[in-house]
This record gives C-alpha cells, structure tokens and sequence, in this order.
C-alpha cells in the first residue's frame, strides 16, 4: 500500500552483499570456514532508514569491515540508489565452533590478516605455474569437484595422458585452497579450465586464462584454441574467443570450438 521495499527486506540485501563478499576474497564460505574451524552466526542487526526503495530501483549496496574484535566482525553497509541514500546500518558477527552447542571462538589469524589485507588493497588470489608433478595435486582436486562431482563425467574420461606433458595454472586464495585451474597443451590448446562453483563470478578463471594465454604466447603461438562448453562460451567471448565450426557433445555435454589471437606484449618505453 506505501508502494515501497518492506523495510526488512534491506536485510536479505545485506546478506546478499556479504555472500558477494566473500567471494571477492577468494573463499567458497563453506569450505574455507570448515578449513578454519568455525562458522559465523549473526549476534546484532540495525539498520538506519533514510530514503525508500521503490519498484525498478536499481540498488547499489557498499559493505565494508568496520571492525575485528576477538571474536566477532562488525560490517558496516550503506546502500543507495544512485547517490541517494536509502540505508545505513550494521551487522555484527560472532566466529563461533562447529557443531550444536557452537560456542564464540577467537577469529584465527589467517582470516584477521586476510580481512586486513583485503581492506589494505591486496591481491586474493594468486595464479601458480608449474607442471602436473608440481600441480597436479592442487588442479586435480579442482578438477574432480567441477567435472566428475557437479558434472557427472566418469573419472576414466577426465584424466589422460595429455596433463604430464601441459603447463598447468592453478588459483589459490590466501588460505592455500585451489580454487580454479586450467591447461595449455603443447600445439596451443587450453583444456580442463574449471572454477569451483562458489567463486564462479569472481576473478579466477579469468586469472587462469589470462595466465595460460600468456605462457601461449611466450612459447611463440600466433592463437590459442578451447573446446569450450557452450554454456560458458560467453565468458570466453569476453576474452576475445570467437566460436568456428560445429557444436558437438563430448561427455554428454555440448561443445563448441573457439579460437583467440595473441597479440604480442609492447614493453612500455618511457
């Protein structure tokens, strides 16, 4: 009847915001928060009204840490409709133990300096380069989870002879975990690209093609060639793949080719 948002809804933003954010620090919350041993519940909400959303407003929302505690974390958000202010307020939340009787626990110091860190500027993500014997560990275990796990492909199918003789990428976030990986085979293809599901959207699989089709053109390929599924093939348009040929199932799962250029690297010249 006011022909405004329901004032509660501002909250689900919120949390819609701090889903975003943890994804912005390279950490799928589920198994990142189990690696550290804890979990986060939300001890205080407030929220400060000021002007109201209405129906196709698009709403930007800001969060940011405004402070670490020993046990808790108090974000700070403020969201607006262009540079009208809807909203302001805070949310605190409390590291805790696993399990029913969850109990407050001190914030671990890897995820204090990774907040930091983040709020400083850093990087994080960080892309390695090596062979399968270096890598294969960290890809393989991302490679399992997308494409055997989420994608059903038999494991007989996801692993050949070809990773031996590759030079791999894999993107860790600041906890050591492998988030997204990829290969650059010998003639210049890319293959087996694949980011776990809960950082899909962020940076790491660009961070993983960008770094192979750097290690293509420094070996002195004129292009890079991917079977791509083509219910990605957009993400690589965006990279400047363009699709040749027909599609075509491999696993069961539609294909299409695509091709890109590489340019070479102007050094800059002051």
């Amino acid at each position: 009847m006011q022909q405004v948002v329901f004032n509660g809804h501002y909250l689900l933003y919120f949390d819609t915001a701090m889903s975003a954010y943890w994804k912005v620090l390279g950490l799928p919350y589920m198994q990142a928060l189990q690696l550290l041993g804890g979990d986060f519940y939300v001890k205080k909400a407030s929220l400060t009204y000021h002007s109201p959303a209405r129906l196709d407003d698009w709403i930007d929302v800001g969060i940011e840490p405004a402070h670490l505690g020993r046990s808790s974390m108090t974000m700070r958000t403020a969201m607006y409709v262009q540079d009208r202010l809807l909203v302001e307020g805070e949310i605190v939340y409390v590291f805790t133990t696993l399990g029913p009787r969850a109990k407050a626990q001190a914030l671990p110091p890897s995820l204090r300096e990774l907040l930091q860190a983040h709020t400083r500027g850093e990087s994080m993500l960080q892309v390695r380069l090596g062979t399968w014997a270096e890598l294969g560990g960290l890809a393989g275990a991302v490679r399992t989870a997308v494409f055997v796990h989420e994608q059903g492909i038999p494991a007989e199918l996801e692993w050949d002879a070809f990773d031996a003789n590759c030079r791999h990428a894999v993107v860790c976030n600041r906890l050591g975990q492998a988030v997204a990986c990829g290969r650059l085979l010998p003639d210049g293809h890319i293959g087996r690209v694949a980011v776990v599901q809960a950082l899909r959207g962020s940076q790491a699989g660009r961070l993983v093609m960008k770094s192979l089709m750097g290690e293509a053109r420094a070996a002195g390929h004129a292009h890079v060639e991917i079977s791509a599924q083509s219910a990605v093939a957009g993400f690589y348009r965006k990279l400047g793949f363009a699709s040749f040929g027909e599609p075509y199932e491999d696993a069961g799962i539609p294909h299409i080719r695509m091709r890109a250029g590489l340019l070479p690297e102007i050094e800059a010249v002051s």
